[in-house]
Formats: structure tokens, sequence, C-alpha cells
């Protein structure tokens, strides 16, 4: 089940369209060239989470496409109308429950529009989360380790790669991903050619270290730094933020693979999975089974009261 809302400005609140009807134009260039930006985000009990964030990175990812988008007020509104939509079509549908009816991912697309038209197309897509997402919440996965090709300096050195964006061109992402699925993993940690740990596909990447200091637990938690070429997360800036208030010490990279391998615990974090938790990375296992579950618990416990 999904729902499509395009932004219109003959639609103050948007313009719901039938998703399984043809909507976009076959010259659109997002279609044709994957030239456009998207965010995802989590919707729970039709409250959407960090949606500030989200709008913040979208028109950041506008600004480095030069690309024009609808104003927040606009994707706002869209956003209701898409959630109210959702909700009214999957209480008329019993399949709707299975798929978890407190969670709905919203999706945030803009792309150049049809070629040579300078009229960008924009739309809000609602549907339910992928079951798979759930459970490698709950259960973990398994990860590879994939060099992405680029060195860590290639963001500041080749701006054009947009590399800090939020682009509509995931085939390599998607491919890294099927690679992985191949191999019998069900995810990838994208590496630097100078050995740099980067991010996943769709997700960002935390360790944790615990040391003891007097008696006293010592908690830390660690991201790559940002200036790598990586996208910055918005889940894992709201789990920091929570983290420092609760005593954690925060770091950021360089993050190296043995770092990864003497962590505690790793994760990979995003919009929709949330926290899940890596159990093994290149088929070795990453810390101690119950030493994930209870940090798990507790950061899963700490993004939860996030908004």
């Amino acid at each position: 089940m999904t729902v499509l809302v395009f932004l219109d400005p003959a639609f103050p609140a948007g313009r719901l369209a039938d998703a399984t009807a043809p909507a976009l134009l076959a010259t659109d260039q997002g279609a044709t060239r994957g030239d456009g930006i998207f965010e995802s985000l989590l919707a729970i009990d039709a409250k959407p989470r960090k949606v500030a964030a989200h709008l913040d990175r979208l028109a950041s990812s506008a600004r480095v496409m030069g690309l024009d988008i609808p104003a927040p007020d606009a994707w706002l509104r869209a956003i209701g109308t898409a959630l109210d939509a959702f909700a009214a079509a999957r209480a008329d549908s019993a399949a709707g429950s299975a798929a978890g009816p407190d969670e709905v991912v919203v999706k945030l697309i803009a792309t150049r529009g049809d070629e040579g038209a300078n009229s960008p197309t924009a739309w809000v897509q609602a549907s339910a989360p992928s079951p798979a997402a759930r459970a490698q919440r709950e259960k973990g996965l398994d990860v590879l380790l994939l060099d992405r090709g680029y060195d860590s300096a290639v963001a500041e050195r080749a701006p054009w790669l947009l590399l800090g964006a939020k682009t509509l061109s995931y085939a390599v992402n998607m491919a890294a991903l099927r690679y992985a699925h191949a191999q019998g993993a069900d995810d990838v940690i994208f590496t630097s050619t100078d050995g740099r740990v980067l991010e996943g596909p769709t997700s960002s990447v935390l360790l944790a270290h615990i040391s003891d200091d007097g008696g006293l637990p010592v908690k830390r938690l660690i991201t790559p730094a940002q200036d790598s070429g990586i996208l910055p997360g918005t889940t894992q800036g709201a789990l920091f933020a929570a983290a420092r208030a609760a005593g954690w010490e925060l770091g950021y990279g360089p993050v190296v693979p043995a770092d990864l391998m003497d962590a505690d615990a790793v994760w990979l974090i995003s919009s929709i999975r949330l926290l899940a938790p890596v159990n093994r990375i290149d088929g070795t296992e990453v810390g101690t089974a119950a030493v994930r579950a209870q940090l798990t618990a507790e950061l899963s416990a700490l993004l939860a009261g996030t908004e």
C-alpha cells in the first residue's frame, strides 16, 4: 500500500495521486538520469520523526545540486496529507496491520523535472515499512567491508561527485547491497581507498567502547568524521545529542576497520531501520552477543526519546 502526494501550487495541501497509475513523465530527469534528491523518514503514531532535520538536509542537498524545490511549509502540508490518506487506506485494509500499524515510511522526493522544462517535480510517498527493517533492528545483521573506490579527501577535492548530498543516484549503493546478499551478508560498510571507514549504503556507522575508570564505566560512542565524504546522519545526530545528555562521551573519526573489530559494539543507524546491531563483519563476530544486546537496548531507549 502506497500513497503519493504531489506538491502542486494548485493544491495547497498537496495533490493525491493514484499510486497504481502513471504519475511521472517518462522524460523526467529523475527517471532518465537519477537527477534529483530525496529524504526518508519514519512516522510513528502519525507523527513524523525529525522532520525539521530531514527538511534541512533536503534543502542542503538541493543547494549542492542547484535544484529549486518547494518551501518547507509546502512539504509539511503534503506530509500531513499523505499520512492522513495512508491512515484512511490502512483502516480499510486488514493487510495494513500486518506491516506494523504504528510506523509509516515517508519519502520526500524532488527531481529536476522534464528535460528543458525548468520545472522540478516534487512529491511525498507514504508506505508501510519493510519487515526486514524491523527484523534487522531486532536480530542484528552481518556486514561486509567494501571499497568505495574513493579516498577520504575526495569530497573536498571533487565536489561534483555530490558525496555530501542525498541524491536519487543510488545504483552503486544498491549494487553493493546485492553483492553482499550474494555473499550471504545483510549489508555493507564502505571504506575509502586510504583505509577509512565511511558509511553504509543507506546508513551511518556507530561504534561503542566501554572502559573502566576506578570502578565506574566510561561509555564512548564514535562515528566516522563527516568531512570524509559521507552523508550527515539525522538519526545519528539525534542519538549523539541524547547520549551526551545521558553521560556518554562522543567522538568523530577517523575510524579504520581495526577500530570496528576492536569495538564492544557496532551499529548501522538510519531513519527507517533505526539502530541495527552488527553481529559479524566479514564473518568475524563483533564483541559479544550479551554486550551488543545490552548496549543496543540502552541506546534504542535513548533514541526513542528523541523527536
